[in-house]
């Protein structure tokens, strides 16, 4: 229904020319919050979703984000209730429309009376009229607010309050209509002209500006506001549009400043640590959020933010409590669900992650993330009917025009062609096919390269074949004694690989497969020593390096189905020939890559060696004072006024790691790049990347070849005469083999748990078993991409791998390639639980 026009006001003193409609004022509930006297509309809801604000804006009573803070909000002074009459005119219904404009005016005389709206004037009547515009506007009747103030501004054109109501009512309209927008940008541009030092005035232009997409003017408005009249409300404002901007350092300041001046915010104190959350600061980011629910017992949000930053530190048991606590106060948070869901995926719990995305679509049937999620879990257990239906439903969301496309639903038809590969080869031998040769070349190049799904003349996978059925859950109790033995050790060895670094959540899913992957390596690798061929790609053969690997990429594979791990070198020609990029940025303008931070004081030292000898070729007469600059620098962001030395260098540098050969002495291959760019601090990029090309995979393929060759002699003399001399020398082969393989980074995916895992099980064919865990904050491919060369590698690794002498009871542990032929019995085994695992000693 259209709100009733409203008379014009007689004059001055004349108000009982109101009339308004009662189905609107029983409709609007909304109170007239306003600043600390009268607030702009929130910026919060810019970043946070589903925030929920008052009318006004400032002071939300309930939300995602919760309450706002009493000490900024004045208590609402406009309710009106439900009422069941309509506007057909009973005698009842008459009576309780002039009851509530009674209220009306009431409410606008005790507005006046106390001055609490903007720019008050010394005329009772003029008040009382600006304050019934103002209480229409906090009944969300903003166009009659505008009569009524056009009326007023008509008699006094310059009257600043009614300048000032106007463009307010014209912003609440709507600012998806580009016409409000204009009208209250240039209402209160005339309300600056006109009294220049009111910082309420800038803050409420800024906004009009901030969802425009105009930042920077906002950030202007705002910072005048600041300097004529700081406050807390101010600074967090700012604050949330610097966060918006991503500058995380400025946001934390300002958020510092907001809390300095009013402790007591727990938004604020929200924000704070999210501005560290977004820099890779997790603890500080936790001590922050800890801090915003001992202001605030019952906010969601800090407890959620809390969850996640525990998920990225990969502490999964305190990320699920708080996530729990969160759902506790809300059982229907979306975006709990959603996160506490997702966690579980990465976590190997997909049947647990499955209930919060059912649940999730259940609160929000068009969420994507839910919707994708809920198509992978069920993939990922061999579910592909159900699994492939919910990819279909992300894949009919087409953006809209001008609407960027969700990455859910750049990467959707992938994991649908995938899916529909996988279910077709459910019970194929497993060694009669290869995914590298059978997927089409575009397909894998633009799957591996995350592009949007436009390739030429696909022809798309046949749809699911009805007589192949989906995967049935497998019971632990239903596999034979030898076999259970089999999981529980794998899941053991798998649980050896786990990274102890933030970033890197313990994934019992991915520990299963790598750790069924190690012991088929084992055993593959036993058999080809003992002259045993393999039966691989539909062919029976002598063992190569290539198919030691694609065991442990086998099972990576399928651990989780939504990352492509393919070979680069079996991608088309011409995508080879340019080169493909593993990029992984240590620090993009305030993000720190936290996974990385231990490696960071290492690349530094390798950067400033490379500086000096640069400047020695091509700047010697400005040696001494680059050394002596460079001897002031301790981390990254230090190496930007040394950049400014050399006009090659100023804009960023470039500096490329070699590696050794033991092929060819005194030969070198092309390691990985580091990029650092910028200008200053904030505004620094430091990245490391290997490019894989056709030349340089050549080069590391006759490097491994010529090791694997080695190995293979070796380990056939070893199998006859166990002497410690022999047994050393297969497990530096061994490691400096892997080494190799991760300087190249062959991979797609995964690179690093599949190389790891290569190197547990041949040394376990060797006879040696690897007892140390990777010490906490390192990586191994790291270790070997920043090792000097493949000798130092194997003494590092050795050092905490704690070799000793394996178990005989692993020779009687059934052949895992036997166990699990095919795609279907390895889903199974993923997918099944054993608990009781943990509660009995493993034998070997």
């Amino acid at each position: 229904m259209r709100p009733g026009k409203m008379a014009p006001a007689g004059g001055r003193g004349a108000v009982r020319g109101l009339w308004v409609p009662l189905a609107v004022l029983a409709l609007a509930r909304a109170a007239l919050a306003l600043t600390e006297q009268y607030p702009a509309l929130s910026l919060l809801q810019q970043e946070l979703p589903r925030q929920h604000q008052g009318p006004a804006g400032g002071c939300a009573s309930a939300g995602e984000w919760g309450e706002q803070y009493s000490a900024e909000c004045d208590s609402s002074f406009l309710h009106f209730h439900e009422s069941d009459c309509d506007t057909g005119g009973s005698s009842s219904c008459e009576s309780v429309i002039s009851l509530n404009t009674e209220k009306i005016l009431n409410q606008a005389k005790l507005l006046a009376e106390q001055k609490r709206f903007p720019f008050a004037t010394d005329n009772d009547n003029t008040n009382e009229e600006l304050a019934i515009a103002y209480v229409l506007i906090g009944n969300g009747l903003y166009d009659e607010a505008i009569r009524h103030f056009s009326t007023m501004l008509q008699e006094e054109p310059e009257l600043v309050s009614a300048i000032y109501g106007r463009g307010i009512a014209y912003g609440k309209k709507g600012l998806h209509d580009m016409k409000n927008a204009e009208l209250a940008l240039f209402e209160l541009s005339r309300v600056i002209s006109l009294e220049p030092d009111h910082p309420e005035v800038f803050e409420q232009r800024a906004e009009i500006l901030s969802p425009l997409g105009r930042i920077s003017e906002a950030l202007s408005d705002l910072t005048k506001a600041i300097q004529l009249q700081p406050s807390a409300r101010l600074y967090r404002h700012r604050g949330t549009l610097y966060f918006i901007s991503e500058d995380y350092a400025t946001a934390h300041e300002d958020f510092q400043h907001s809390l300095e001046l009013n402790k007591n915010q727990p938004i604020a104190m929200l924000y704070k640590g999210l501005t560290f959350f977004h820099r890779g600061l997790l603890k500080e980011a936790i001590e922050s959020f800890k801090e915003a629910l001992k202001q605030k017992a019952d906010f969601i949000d800090a407890y959620k933010s809390l969850g996640q930053a525990y998920r990225e530190l990969g502490n999964f048991d305190a990320a699920t409590e708080n996530f729990q606590k969160a759902l506790l106060l809300n059982q229907n948070h979306v975006q709990t669900l959603q996160l506490k869901g997702m966690m579980l995926y990465h976590h190997g719990s997909l049947d647990e992650a499955l209930k919060n995305f059912k649940r999730c679509l259940q609160l929000e049937p068009y969420n994507e993330v839910c919707q994708y999620m809920k198509g992978l879990s069920h993939v990922a257990m061999g579910q592909f009917y159900e699994g492939i239906k919910a990819q279909t439903k992300v894949m009919l969301n087409d953006p809209l025009p001008g609407q960027k496309a969700s990455p859910e639903y750049l990467k959707v038809k992938y994991l649908r062609e995938y899916s529909r590969y996988l279910h077709a080869h459910l019970d194929t031998s497993l060694a009669e096919y290869n995914i590298d040769v059978d997927l089409p070349g575009n397909f894998k190049d633009h799957w591996a390269k995350n592009l949007p799904f436009l390739i030429e003349n696909y022809e798309e996978q046949p749809g699911l074949q009805p007589h192949i059925k989906d995967v049935l859950f497998q019971n632990f109790e239903s596999y034979k004694p030898d076999v259970q033995e089999l999981i529980c050790v794998a899941d053991h060895l798998g649980s050896m690989m786990q990274y102890e670094t933030p970033g890197f959540l313990p994934n019992k899913r991915i520990h299963r497969a790598m750790g069924l992957a190690t012991l088929e390596v084992m055993q593959a690798v036993q058999r080809t020593w003992a002259n045993s061929k393999v039966r691989m790609n539909g062919k029976t053969r002598l063992m190569q390096w290539r198919d030691m690997f694609d065991i442990a990429v086998k099972w990576r594979r399928i651990a989780d189905p939504d990352q492509p791990v393919l070979w680069l070198d079996q991608m088309p020609a011409r995508s080879l020939s340019r080169g493909f990029n593993n990029h992984i940025n240590l620090i993009r303008g305030q993000v720190i890559n936290m996974r990385y931070l231990e490696y960071f004081e290492k690349i530094l030292h390798f950067i400033k060696d490379r500086i000096l000898v640069y400047h020695g070729a091509n700047n010697p007469k400005g040696l001494l004072e680059v050394r002596e600059a460079l001897e002031k620098v301790h981390k990254v962001e230090d190496l930007l006024p040394i950049m400014k030395f050399n006009s090659k260098t100023r804009d960023g540098f470039t500096v490329n790691t070699k590696v050794p050969s033991l092929k060819d002495q005194g030969k070198e291959y092309d390691g990985f790049t580091i990029t650092i760019t910028g200008d200053k601090v904030g505004n620094i990029l430091f990245s490391v990347e290997t490019q894989t090309t056709e030349e340089r995979t050549q080069l590391y393929h006759a490097e491994i070849d010529a090791l694997y060759k080695d190995l293979t002699a070796k380990g056939k003399i070893l199998i006859l005469s166990a002497e410690l001399g022999e047994v050393d020398a297969v497990c530096n082969l061994i490691l400096s083999l892997v080494y190799y393989f991760y300087n190249l980074m062959p991979l797609s995916r995964g690179s690093s748990v599949i190389a790891y895992s290569v190197i547990m099980g041949a040394l376990m064919a060797s006879g040696k078993e690897v007892s140390g865990k990777i010490p906490k904050g390192k990586l191994v491919d790291f270790e070997a991409m920043t090792a000097p060369g493949s000798e130092a590698f194997s003494k590092i690794a050795r050092s905490w791998m704690n070799l000793k002498s394996i178990s005989p009871s692993y020779k009687s542990l059934p052949s895992v390639s036997e166990t699990f032929p095919t795609l279907r019995t390895m889903i199974e085994v993923l997918n099944t639980d054993s608990s009781h695992c943990l509660k009995k000693a493993i034998v070997v």
